[in-house]
């Protein structure tokens, strides 16, 4: 049982990362363009218009997305209580490994809204 709820804990962390920071990147970008926090892609970074779009768009993608793939987890999870160690230990790194692909699947949307709503140099479009 304890494995079990170690797991749980570590495959929820991805959602509720994607929840936490979808928030915060609603609200608002990190104040400086930098590149170690926040959503850094060579067209995000062009100026802080794109920055703060940028983190908009992603933080309501995650959002959107963390909540279901927090209750999917959440479930698939309850499903395996009783289950051996090793069913839970790779039930729990296909559900990591899925979340990786949604989370960094994002990047596909977010670069085609900044590329309609932005030209290449960095200025909005009309």
């Amino acid at each position: 049982m304890q494995f079990w709820f170690f797991m749980l804990m570590m495959s929820l962390l991805i959602p509720v990362s994607m929840i936490v920071f979808g928030r915060l990147f609603i609200r608002s970008a990190p104040k400086k363009i930098n590149s170690v926090f926040g959503y850094r892609t060579s067209m995000s970074m062009k100026n802080k218009e794109t920055w703060e779009f940028a983190h908009h768009y992603c933080g309501k993608l995650w959002y959107a997305i963390g909540w279901p793939m927090l209750i999917i987890t959440f479930g698939i999870m309850l499903l395996l209580i009783n289950e051996p160690t090793g069913v839970i230990g790779s039930v729990g790194a296909v559900l990591s490994v899925v979340q990786i692909i949604i989370m960094l699947g994002t990047i596909i949307p977010v670069e085609r809204a900044l590329k309609q709503t932005f030209a290449k140099n960095g200025k909005r479009k009309r």
